[in-house]
């Protein structure tokens, strides 16, 4: 499966960006899908998850409540609605898609090449 994202940008602090990834290859819209970021410096790290249907979904504390993922199927694509953006959200924003159900704390092994957002004060 090959994965595109899209959507970055600039934003201040308290404005919203909406990512998308594109799949394309064998079934992607039969793999669980995910959003990690990487900020200048630091490892990446989990951002949220969705399950195949979904109905389920994972977020890391930091965005609960500011991140929503989503999906349409019919189109192969996941969706990342950022809200109220920190300049601690700056970072490279990455899609990856794993066959299985979403486990939290699971890996992934197809990945995107990311988008950058970045976050001003």
């Amino acid at each position: 499966v090959q994965l595109q994202a899209s959507g970055g940008g600039l934003v201040q602090a308290g404005g919203s960006l909406k990512l998308s990834c594109a799949a394309s290859g064998r079934a992607p819209s039969s793999r669980t899908m995910a959003w990690f970021r990487q900020a200048p410096g630091k490892d990446r790290e989990f951002v949220a998850s969705i399950s195949v249907s979904g109905l389920n979904t994972d977020y890391a504390d930091s965005v609960k409540g500011r991140f929503t993922i989503s999906r349409d199927n019919s189109k192969s694509t996941t969706y990342l609605q950022m809200n109220e953006l920190q300049p601690g959200d700056t970072a490279v924003y990455y899609c990856a898609a794993q066959t299985g159900p979403l486990v939290p704390g699971m890996k992934f092994d197809h990945w995107g090449r990311g988008t950058q957002v970045t976050v001003s004060s």
